[in-house]
This record gives structure tokens, C-alpha cells and sequence, in this order.
């Protein structure tokens, strides 16, 4: 079942016909006709908006259901929704990032990454019917999500499966060694941040070479961010969200809010206001440093600015 917009447009004023136009554009309907388009019936709603305000301006618009008559015009209809020369457009951008990376920075490369990433989500979210040109497209997501962790993120820890975060007593996580990859980027640079300011005061930290494979531990330290780490990805939360949650920090909104631009640069995700100065800021500090140490104490400075700051949605601290 489908529902169908049959609408005349007014003459005037221009600014209705076009305010229409690329509505229907963006909902990604299917174009029957002239003056006639398609979405899944679950979606009639969206119509109604724009039926409205044509009426409202002089034109004429009704909603109404469409059922095909049989499987072959079924397929006809529902071939007005094909999406494959869009994917096929996105994946010549994938794949062009992808064979660019190698002469890329990692912020520019990680901002693009990004850029990719949005324009599939939002092309899937108007493939009403998906099928293989959208499994052919995650796939190459995935590939190109690999080439990035591969060029400038070796040893990104795989997320474990989410059965739930232990609880833990900080008290217990006193003056400890604690250890992860060298060359911190956002996830395990705020996490140093987080462990020394809100944690274990006393932290040292230890830098680990990755050439190839996981790292290995060494006796007494405790790791995070890395495949087999004490503390790692879990389910769809980063390593960041992962100490937030085990040491109870849940109920600081200033947390939660650099945890939502942490996980947007390490994961994707939903976009927030402060991600893009923070990558800006954290890459221009990891020129600056080639030592990690120097690195981390610089970025702490950062996080430290961005805790205190106002919260951008109301002008106040939070």
C-alpha cells in the first residue's frame, strides 16, 4: 500500500512552488507524474504538511492510498524508488576518499570520513525499500571505516558485546599505571584526561608502540582502548562512555556533554556542536607534540576549557 500526493501547484507565490518542490525532494518520494508522487503508506503523514500549505496559497492537493493491481505493477511503483545510481554517486565519493588517504592528515581524513558517513545515513534514511546497492554500500562504509583505523588508528579495539558495565569502587584505582596505544587520539586522550582529573589523580600513564596486532599489557598496568584492555569499547559506547559509566560519572551533564563530541569523532554518530573545534584543536596539539606525555597534558587543558565551558544549547554552565 502506498500513498499518493496529487497536487496543482499555485502560480504565485514562486517561494510555495519551490519551498514544495525540494520538500518533495528530500522526503524522497517517487515520482508517478507531474503533480503526483509516492511514499510507503506508513509515511502518509509527511503529506500533510504540504498539501496543507498548497491549499493554504490558492492550489489544490489531496492524500489518498494506492494499492497496485497486481505484483508486476507493484514492482513497477516500487521501482520509482530505486536508489541505485544515488549509491552508486555516493560510492565514487567513498572510494575516492579511500584511494586519497594516503596523502591525507588525519583530521582532514577524519572529517570527510564523516562527511561520507552522514551522506549515507541520510540517503538510507529515504530508501524506503533497501536492498543490494544498500548492503554493497555498508560494506563499503565498513571497508572504508577500516582504511581509516588502518592509516592513522592501528589496534582500535573491536567493541565487546554489551552485557553491561561493572560498577567499580575508585577508591581501588589508586596511583595506578595505566596503559594504551601511543600517539593518543580523541577517545583515549580524553580518557587520560578523564582518569587523572575525575579518577586516579596519581595516574602515570604508559605509552605502547602498536606495529602490528594488540598490545600486550605490561604486569600491574591497567589498559584502555585496545582490543583485550581492562577497559574498552562496549557495545555502541567508546572507551570514554565506558569509564564514565564503570566509576558512576553518569549524572555530570558537563561529562556526558564532551562524552557526545568524543564519541561523535571516534564513532560517528549524532553530530554536536563542539566536535569540529575539538578535532581541530586536538590535531593542531598533536603537531605541536611528538611526545605523548606533552601531548596528554596539553589536551588536558583542553578538556579542562571544555568542561567548564558554558553549555551551547542554553548560555549557561550545566
Amino acid at each position: 500500500m502506498l500513498a499518493i500526493l496529487i497536487l496543482t501547484l499555485p502560480t504565485q507565490p514562486n517561494a510555495v512552488r519551490v519551498r514544495v518542490w525540494r520538500a518533495l525532494k528530500t522526503l524522497g518520494c517517487g515520482a508517478l507524474r507531474d503533480g503526483a508522487y509516492l511514499l510507503p503508506s506508513e509515511h502518509a503523514a509527511l503529506f500533510e504538511p504540504l498539501a496543507a500549505e498548497v491549499r493554504e496559497h490558492g492550489g489544490s492537493a489531496m492524500v489518498l492510498s494506492l494499492s497496485p493491481h497486481d505484483d508486476a505493477q507493484r514492482d513497477e511503483l516500487l521501482a520509482l524508488f530505486d536508489r541505485a545510481d544515488a549509491y552508486a554517486l555516493w560510492r565514487d565519493t567513498a572510494t575516492a576518499l579511500q584511494a586519497e588517504l594516503p596523502t591525507l592528515g588525519e583530521t582532514e581524513a577524519r572529517r570527510r570520513g564523516r562527511a561520507v558517513a552522514e551522506a549515507l545515513q541520510a540517503l538510507r534514511r529515504i530508501d524506503y525499500y533497501p536492498g543490494a546497492a544498500a548492503e554493497q554500500a555498508q560494506s563499503t562504509m565498513d571497508a572504508l571505516r577500516q582504511a581509516l583505523d588502518a592509516r592513522f588508528s592501528r589496534g582500535e579495539p573491536q567493541a565487546q558485546l554489551d552485557h553491561g558495565i561493572e560498577r567499580l569502587d575508585m577508591r581501588k584505582f589508586q596511583g595506578k599505571r595505566w596503559a594504551t596505544r601511543a600517539r593518543p587520539w580523541v577517545d583515549r586522550l580524553a580518557c587520560a584526561w578523564l582518569i587523572r582529573r575525575f579518577i586516579d589523580s596519581q595516574a602515570r600513564f604508559v605509552w605502547l608502540a602498536v606495529a602490528t596486532g594488540a598490545p600486550t599489557t605490561p604486569r600491574g598496568a591497567l589498559g584502555f582502548d585496545f582490543d583485550g584492555a581492562r577497559f574498552t569499547h562496549v557495545g555502541s559506547r567508546v572507551t570514554f562512555e565506558v569509564l564514565i559509566a564503570a566509576f558512576g560519572l553518569e549524572a555530570d551533564a558537563r561529562l556526558q556533554r564532551i562524552a557526545s563530541a568524543v564519541h561523535y569523532l571516534d564513532a560517528g554518530g549524532i553530530p554536536v556542536p563542539e566536535a569540529a573545534g575539538l578535532e581541530s584543536v586536538l590535531g593542531g596539539l598533536r603537531e605541536l607534540h611528538a611526545d605523548d606525555d606533552a601531548l596528554a597534558a596539553a589536551a588536558a587543558a583542553v578538556f579542562d576549557a571544555l568542561y567548564a565551558a558554558p553549555s551551547p544549547s542554553t548560555g549557561t554552565e550545566t
